[in-house]
């Protein structure tokens, strides 16, 4: 009855002999299950939707450009991103779809008033609100298509201060490749309201082809190519292997170097993340320890007898040690279930701040993050917790095993615990 294999089964038993003590540690489990799933949800979803969205809003997870052009922003620093090239890139095991773009400043006016802007340059074609997300927000008339040189859409408050609606014409004014002051011709096609204050202030579309006749391009020359991935957390390691397949002269970068903002307000939010997760845990060892410990406490006496009838020490410890699994492995189970109702409602309707923050939409380094927060975790992020709650509940249980392995049979009888 005292073989080995038999301890699991003492130590299923000895669980439940204090069950309201039991019961409350695994109810203190499954509460941290919940908050650490809860909150690591909400700021995968949250984080993963803005790295994306600015993604979707610029050049990509990746961008390919000239080494030199983050430095110094100028339409003269150029790629050649042919076919064979955006081929070779779209053969990486990570990428979704990469896309030729041209992006600068340049001045936009009309018979009545002119506005400094910024434009991006694409193939609606190659481009549509997957890849660039303005294209999914146009709110009046609609994109200009492939082969119309002068189609051009302009951001909402852009268009407002330029007094310019659908039809009108729209005189855009940039410096070329080669220092040149060159002008262009546009007809409004389309007017589009991003949610961003900034954006839709100062963005413009054009077609790359126009474009690139006025800048005195190449057929396939632009100022990036916008690489798209599957998941945005491999950007770093994709970014790395990309940088090894463009041409000499030319770089490969992730988001958080592209968008370093970004990546600023992302890190803190992280931290704060991890810092509250590693509260909860701390507290959950806090209270294991104590049920274990004064589990161990309170049956000394038992411990004794055991090793005066040839119970080993090391069985003994292994006894408390197969009660502590038993524990975590309960708090685990009731976790999931307490916490996979909440985690269905958050990721389903989420939490609407818009009451809070005085609108549906908020801008955080240059990225519109949702205010209705929603939870996704990662699938990694889930067996971390899971292994995090295992691993610190066993752990708990170290020293009361090692006490309750200790224990002196003689003493331990005559003290009469």
């Amino acid at each position: 009855m005292l073989r080995g294999p038999r301890l699991y089964v003492m130590a299923w038993r000895n669980l439940w002999r204090n069950r309201r003590r039991t019961i409350i540690t695994v109810s203190s489990l499954a509460f941290g299950v919940m908050m650490a799933v809860v909150f690591t949800g909400l700021t995968d979803q949250s984080l993963g939707d803005a790295i994306d969205l600015a993604a979707r809003m610029s050049n990509g997870h990746v961008t390919i450009q000239a080494h030199d052009y983050r430095d110094s922003p100028s339409l003269e620093r150029t790629v050649d991103g042919n076919a064979e090239l955006r081929a070779r890139l779209a053969s990486d095991r990570d990428v979704a779809r990469v896309v030729p773009r041209i992006s600068g400043q340049m001045v936009a006016a009309t018979a009545s008033d002119s506005f400094g802007a910024g434009f991006v340059a694409l193939d609606p074609a190659l481009d549509d609100q997957e890849s660039f997300t303005p294209l999914g927000q146009i709110v009046e008339g609609k994109l200009f298509a492939r082969d119309d040189a002068q189609g051009i859409v302009l951001g909402k408050v852009l268009a407002h201060n330029l007094g310019a609606t659908v039809g009108k014409k729209v005189v855009y004014t940039m410096t070329d490749k080669h220092g040149e002051i060159v002008s262009g011709l546009g007809r409004v096609t389309g007017i589009l309201a991003t949610g961003s204050p900034s954006a839709d202030a100062a963005l413009c579309l054009l077609p790359i082809a126009a474009v690139r006749k006025l800048l005195g391009y190449g057929p396939d020359e632009v100022t990036q190519l916008a690489v798209y991935l599957r998941d945005q957390r491999v950007a770093e390691a994709a970014a790395r292997r990309l940088g090894r397949v463009v041409p000499p002269g030319a770089v490969a970068l992730d988001w958080a170097e592209v968008n370093p903002d970004l990546a600023g307000f992302v890190s803190v939010k992280v931290a704060g993340s991890e810092v509250i997760e590693a509260f909860v845990i701390l507290l959950i060892a806090a209270g294991i320890f104590n049920t274990l410990f004064m589990s161990v406490m309170e049956r000394l006496r038992e411990f004794g007898i055991l090793l005066a009838i040839g119970f080993s020490p090391g069985r003994l410890f292994r006894l408390v040690v197969w009660e502590s699994l038993w524990l975590a492995l309960v708090g685990l189970a009731s976790g999931v279930v307490v916490t996979l109702p909440l985690y269905r409602w958050l990721h389903t309707h989420g939490i609407d701040m818009t009451s809070r923050v005085g609108g549906n939409k908020v801008e955080i380094a240059g990225a519109v993050m949702s205010m209705v927060v929603r939870a996704t975790i990662y699938p990694d992020h889930a067996v971390v917790i899971a292994l995090a709650i295992v691993g610190v509940t066993m752990l708990s249980g170290i020293y009361p095993a090692w006490r309750a392995a200790r224990v002196q049979p003689v003493d331990a009888i005559k003290l009469g615990y």
